[in-house]
């Protein structure tokens, strides 16, 4: 009873407010019906190995997108929660550049969501890590959080630094994908401590957003190359052409 009221009262004086806009919601981590309209939820027919958006219903085969077809992943499957645009958008940047780690509590429910019957038993999971200097600056690895809060619901185990950011990188923003994977070429292993939890075991790389996936295939490639067994995906956004 004396939690309740506590509860009550801290309501009373921090009344819930939408993720995005800041307005007053029903309860905590949600988001007020302007910004739910206005976010990009994927459902539907997908792509099984990126997680974007198909037109059309697929019945029979597995469904790919022409990008995957035509250069195939490193990983298994890859899901992603939200469309890269709108709403989606400002949460991925809020996340990731406005120390909104609160975020990553509602953004792990519809990552786990995404993922539903994709994942074997005892998948581990992992975010992909940030190199050292990035990390002092940002003071947070937002893949970590969304890692952590996916692994609490999936009730499955997670490692934070599985893998390792071995050198900095330039900004990929305005890349594109074939500059973007020569830039990650080398940059990420799995931590030599870590090595032996991942071996022959499926994996479930984490991260906020999937662009052209270069940073996904670095992270995945050095997870084989350490024995991993199945890898899989998922993403909070991932970046799709308007149709």
């Amino acid at each position: 009873m004396l939690a309740k009221g506590i509860q009550t009262a801290l309501s009373a004086v921090y009344p819930a407010r939408c993720l995005t806009c800041g307005a007053m919601v029903d309860s905590d981590f949600g988001l007020c019906g302007p910004c739910w309209r206005d976010t990009g939820f994927i459902g539907g027919t997908i792509c099984d190995c990126c997680g974007v958006p198909l037109p059309g219903e697929h019945h029979g085969d597995t469904p790919h997108c022409d990008a995957c077809m035509t250069a195939p992943r490193s990983w298994e499957q890859g899901r992603a929660a939200l469309l890269y645009r709108d709403t989606g958008r400002k949460l991925v940047l809020a996340l990731k550049h406005g120390d909104r780690q609160e975020i990553a509590k509602p953004a792990a429910l519809w990552m786990a969501s995404a993922l539903r019957d994709c994942l074997p038993p005892q998948t581990l999971i992992a975010p992909v890590p940030l190199h050292w200097t990035r990390m002092i600056k940002r003071r947070y690895n937002q893949s970590a959080l969304l890692a952590k809060a996916l692994a609490a619901h999936l009730d499955l185990p997670w490692c934070p630094d599985l893998l390792q950011r071995t050198k900095p990188t330039r900004a990929l923003d305005g890349l594109g994908g074939r500059d973007r994977h020569e830039t990650l070429r080398g940059a990420i292993r799995a931590h030599p401590k870590r090595w032996h939890r991942l071996v022959g075991r499926p994996l479930l790389l984490v991260d906020d957003v999937m662009t052209s996936g270069a940073t996904l295939s670095a992270a995945t490639q050095a997870a084989q190359q350490a024995g991993s067994g199945p890898v899989r995906v998922v993403t909070l956004a991932r970046v799709a052409k308007e149709t």
